[in-house]
């Protein structure tokens, strides 16, 4: 039976040729980039965050990696604390042991490349009344490694936990983790919801290029703060259709009319050319530009934690 593979909103394409590949190969070999600068740590605030269940607050691990406390939930984002990603060593420790983040309620996967669902991790963070949400097709895989509470979600479905209600939306990706299950689960973000009113609400986007969907999740969802990527977008002719520049991030932000953006998914894995001073320069100065007030773009440092009342 021929296994279904998943698609981008307008069949948008992300796939590369073995010469796209070799050129962009040369290309870096002939580029001198400076990656000294590497991403601070905050000291975690512990007590905080092992007692906290009122209080909206996110803190940032690394990558697309964070610890969302909400609606009385404590909900982990694409757990990743592996120290290598294939030949590429992390660039700084993760903002939050792993062995100090408190009992988690939920795990969220936008899809199942290495560097967004890591296996051990979630193994560290699984416990017997966890709820593991996947998109769609990556319910059986999970199922295989021995994850018991997985539900998958299709794009625009939701499911509620407590008073928080979780939405699976697109984004425009793709995904892979062995030579022969390309597309075979789906990609997306998630927007979180408290159903009593009580906390504002929280949109994270995964991994995804520039595309119309930033536009539709904002005209179905109240958003107030967006994690949104601004890493691994060089070389933009190669990266264009599956991760956003800095630029576009801004006009992601814009796009699904939240109040306030937290930038992620840079500065903890070198996945492609670009550096993080470069995409945090990038990030200000299209900021500027466009005369966005500084206080709508939060940095976290890794381990720094947003509380929002």
């Amino acid at each position: 039976m021929p296994k279904t593979r998943y698609t981008n909103l307008d069949n948008v394409s992300t796939d590369k040729t073995l010469k796209q590949f070799r050129q962009w190969r040369e290309e870096r070999r002939r580029k001198k980039k400076d990656y000294s600068y590497l991403i601070p740590n905050s000291p975690p605030q512990l007590d905080y965050l092992s007692s906290n269940r009122s209080e909206l607050a996110i803190t940032w691990i690394g990558h697309s990696t964070f610890l969302i406390q909400f609606a009385g939930l404590n909900i982990v984002t694409d757990p990743v604390w592996a120290m290598r990603m294939g030949f590429q060593r992390r660039l700084g420790m993760p903002g939050l042991p792993i062995g100090d983040v408190p009992e988690v309620d939920v795990i969220l996967i936008s899809h199942s490349h290495y560097d967004h669902m890591h296996v051990s991790s979630i193994r560290r963070l699984y416990r017997e009344n966890t709820q593991l949400i996947v998109p769609i097709g990556l319910a059986r895989k999970m199922a295989r490694k021995g994850f018991r509470r997985v539900r998958e979600l299709n794009w625009w479905e939701s499911m509620q936990i407590g008073d928080a209600r979780i939405s699976f939306v697109p984004t425009q990706h793709w995904t892979r983790r062995t030579p022969f299950d390309t597309n075979t689960s789906h990609w997306g973000g998630f927007v979180l919801e408290d159903a009593s009113g009580s906390m504002r609400s929280i949109y994270f986007a995964g991994d995804s290029g520039y595309f119309p969907g930033f536009k539709q999740i904002g005209e179905r969802f109240d958003i107030s703060v967006a994690l949104l990527p601004i890493g691994a977008y060089e070389p933009e002719w190669f990266m264009t259709s599956q991760h956003t520049t800095p630029e576009e991030a801004v006009q992601a932000f814009l796009d699904v009319k939240a109040e306030l953006m937290v930038p992620m998914h840079y500065g903890t894995f070198r996945l492609a050319d670009d550096t993080a001073k470069e995409a945090l320069d990038r990030l200000e100065a299209d900021r500027a530009k466009r005369g966005i007030p500084e206080e709508a773009i939060k940095v976290l440092l890794h381990g720094e934690t947003l509380r929002l009342l």
